[in-house]
């Protein structure tokens, strides 16, 4: 027998029958299987409240082919395009997407946090630590990352936004630490730049998504090569600038014009809420003491929270918190055994997780049947199937209810201001007029309110007490 002749490597032990390695998950993978389990089941339990009708309202009317001049994102254009091949609802499109957005955003999590560390532990604290590690007071909105927000808001589009940008950072992260030459000519330079040119248009597209979420990915992006890139400026100059390009050119329709639209209130409730996810900042001055200021953790900080403070913008909490979040994530990975300080870091960042979970977040997962001691629990808006039952698609609907104005949206109506019509002092000419003028269709109406005359209640609902009414549109009208 030749030399030549190619043998089988020999394997031993429970990998002999197979003929090669055994697949064995990872710390995060299992646990990151168990939370998607867990909050897919949480979201599903809780009925949809807050903006989701706006959400659910946008696709719904793409679906049934309505007009809307509004701007649009790819993922909205998703949504509805979805919606629209399947025969779902708005309502029922948003069901499917929060558990895909879900996926999105642990996958990017776990890549980003891989990137910083080859911890296999690190992922695991990390999304403790992102959904946990909060504050004392319940917190609101689609970028936020908190357990108790995440029953209400994964099928929003800031929740996949976040998804999308925590892996840019990780490709980003993972880019510049090559400080590989680059060849301008050949197969190779071509791969290199559009691998550059592709994390572009990813960084595009979280600011079609949206553009809170995007400003918070581009600071990041300046942090991570800020803080890892070496090499030649002129040999890394090159790609960079072509991805800021491309981003640029992706992004340049942007769903909101002018800073003032993308602001999300940062109310005087912010320390409340977010003061115990600062039980990082010292793994931060740690990383910073080993590393130099140019730790890309260290830089993010330093560019989040100025702009998210200063500039009022709500959506980057998420964001924001990830830096020591994410740092003490890494911290408390470490092998042991461990010295006094980091014993007494981890202590504090067990009690910090204990604390927000059972004053905040416990009820995203405890359902009030089996709650013992009455935790905080998300909100429960009513239904408003029995009434949506009644309308089509496009009809205009005025109604003296902040949740169902906020609701009806997504059933495919259109809300019209209630105040030309329900004002006390309005003669029923002038109602008629009205009701012409804006082509209303009908009333929902509180149980405080009187219905007029001209309407004829069609339908109410047992929980809340309201009342669906067919407006008449005048005399001769026949409606």
């Amino acid at each position: 027998m030749t030399s030549g002749v190619l043998t089988r490597r020999a394997v031993r032990g429970a990998t002999a029958l197979r003929g090669g390695r055994v697949w064995r998950p990872t710390p995060y993978q299992v646990f990151g299987f168990l939370f998607w389990l867990l909050m897919t089941l949480a979201f599903w339990r809780v009925p949809p409240c807050c903006d989701a009708g706006q959400h659910a309202g946008v696709v719904e009317r793409l679906r049934a082919g309505l007009p809307d001049t509004g701007f649009h994102s790819p993922y909205v254009l998703a949504q509805s395009a979805f919606a629209r091949l399947t025969g779902l609802s708005g309502w029922e499109a948003l069901r499917v997407f929060g558990p895909l957005n879900l996926l999105v955003l642990l996958t990017g999590l776990g890549r980003f946090v891989r990137v910083l560390t080859p911890r296999p532990w690190a992922p695991v604290l990390a999304l403790a630590f992102l959904t946990l590690l909060w504050g004392t007071e319940p917190t609101a909105g689609g970028a936020h990352l908190a357990l108790l927000p995440m029953t209400g808001n994964l099928a929003y589009p800031s929740t996949f936004a976040t998804g999308l940008a925590l892996r840019a950072w990780a490709l980003t992260g993972a880019r510049a630490r090559d400080v590989r030459p680059v060849r301008y000519v050949g197969p190779r330079g071509l791969r290199s730049f559009s691998g550059f040119a592709a994390l572009g248009v990813l960084y595009g597209v979280v600011a079609l998504v949206d553009p809170v979420v995007g400003l918070g990915a581009a600071l990041g992006a300046v942090a991570l090569v800020a803080g890892r890139q070496r090499g030649r400026c002129a040999a890394v100059g090159g790609r960079w600038a072509l991805t800021c390009a491309v981003a640029a050119l992706v992004a340049w329709y942007r769903p909101y014009s002018g800073t003032s639209a993308l602001a999300r209130g940062i109310d005087s409730g912010l320390p409340g809420q977010c003061w115990l996810g600062l039980l990082g900042v010292p793994a931060l001055w740690l990383r910073a003491r080993r590393g130099g200021w140019r730790d890309p953790l260290v830089v993010l900080f330093a560019l989040e929270w100025p702009v998210l403070v200063y500039g009022r913008f709500g959506g980057l909490l998420g964001l924001a918190l990830a830096a020591p979040q994410c740092a003490l994530a890494v911290e408390l990975a470490a092998a042991r055994p461990w010295p006094v300080w980091r014993r007494a870091l981890g202590w504090a960042a067990a009690g910090g997780t204990c604390l927000g979970f059972l004053t905040v977040h416990a009820g995203a997962v405890v359902p009030r049947s089996l709650d013992p001691v009455g935790f905080a629990q998300p909100p429960r808006w009513p239904s408003y199937d029995w009434a949506a039952v009644h309308m089509r698609a496009g009809d205009v609907v005025i109604t003296d209810d902040p949740h169902a104005a906020r609701s009806l949206p997504g059933y495919g109506a259109v809300l019209t201001d209630p105040g030309g019509y329900l004002s006390p002092g309005a003669t029923r000419a002038e109602r008629f007029a009205y009701v012409r003028r804006h082509q209303v269709r009908w009333l929902l109406l509180t149980r405080r309110r009187k219905v007029p005359e001209e309407a004829v209640v069609v339908s109410w609902s047992r929980r809340t007490g309201e009342v669906l009414a067919r407006v008449v549109q005048g005399p001769g009208t026949g409606r």
